[in-house]
């Protein structure tokens, strides 16, 4: 088996440095919690799991092909950002009616309160659920991740070998670097918790990635 490793290597890296609806998902859900952030980041990658299997048997290509698959995933995708976006700014304006309750409350329990939400709550299974979920459902329903698979890893097969042992090799291979960057993307936002967790701050940071998630999801819906 030959393939133009190099040249591939600088696609998939190219591709996962230009952030995009998956970069969010993890990096929101890495400001939450870590954890929820690396089941985010492992979620991501096992959405793109389902687009290399579709494309090793070829059922990418019919998907590709007509018009109405693609539209249905398409808007599949678009209607979850949005759904995301909308749960982020819900999430903005709950958390401003909170401050202003938290400020009837005693100093003493303000400050301590402040302390615990930079800490964090410890992860729970439900978390890392909603995480894994989150970025499987974005990174499945994204009708460019199949295409990725369709148009850009044919032109690094070689043609005189096992075209599906290929794509599986490329395709793994993709994947394990993806689960890197996450976790090194998690790692990052870890570090600016503390932060974010800061009331006025988290507001806006709330209302910012949910009104992306609206635009982007708003975007897929609308492009040709």
């Amino acid at each position: 088996m030959s393939v133009d490793l190099m040249g591939f290597l600088g696609v998939v890296l190219v591709a996962y440095v230009v952030p995009g609806p998956d970069f969010l998902v993890v990096f929101r859900s890495a400001i939450e919690h870590p954890a929820k952030g690396r089941a985010a980041g492992l979620g991501a990658q096992a959405g793109l799991c389902v687009h290399m299997l579709a494309a090793a048997v070829g059922l990418a290509v019919i998907a590709a092909r007509s018009p109405a698959v693609y539209e249905a995933v398409k808007l599949l995708g678009a209607a979850y950002l949005v759904h995301l976006g909308i749960r982020a700014v819900l999430a903005a304006r709950r958390s401003a009616r909170e401050r202003r309750a938290d400020r009837e409350r005693p100093a003493a329990q303000d400050s301590r309160g402040d302390i615990e939400t930079a800490k964090g709550p410890a992860p729970t299974g439900a978390q890392w659920r909603s995480g894994f979920a989150q970025g499987f459902l974005t990174n499945v329903l994204n009708p460019k991740a199949a295409l990725f698979f369709l148009s850009i890893l044919p032109q690094f097969v070689d043609g005189a070998g096992s075209t599906t042992r290929q794509i599986f090799f490329l395709g793994i291979l993709d994947v394990l670097i993806g689960i890197v960057y996450w976790f090194v993307v998690v790692a990052v936002a870890a570090r600016l918790r503390t932060l974010l967790a800061r009331p006025k701050v988290q507001h806006r940071w709330e209302l910012t990635t949910g009104w992306l998630f609206i635009a982007i999801g708003v975007g897929v819906a609308a492009a040709a």
